[in-house]
């Protein structure tokens, strides 16, 4: 089981780092460290996390991450996982 991410993810992750570093290095960094934790255990806790409510499939489901929900695709005939976007809560 790999974890993927698009360029659009990487994209937008990069964007809000860049934002957030004019702020506050430090929150910046336990942002990013805190998110590589939730992907990175990703293939153990995907079931724990709802369908996303943008898509009517079960295989892509969000991650709410402070202000952000990571969406993301379970690929069940490669057997990965793909990390969409990461978008600001409504």
């Amino acid at each position: 089981m790999n974890i993927l991410c698009t360029s659009l993810y990487e994209q937008q992750l990069k964007t809000i780092l860049e934002n957030f570093a004019v702020e506050d290095l430090t929150a910046t960094k336990k942002f990013k460290l805190y998110l590589d934790t939730i992907l990175i255990n990703l293939p153990t806790k995907a079931n724990k996390y709802k369908k996303a409510q943008l898509f009517d499939d079960e295989d892509i489901k969000e991650i709410a991450h402070e202000d952000f929900n990571i969406l993301f695709f379970i690929d069940k005939i490669s057997n990965n996982y793909l990390i969409l976007a990461i978008l600001p809560k409504n």
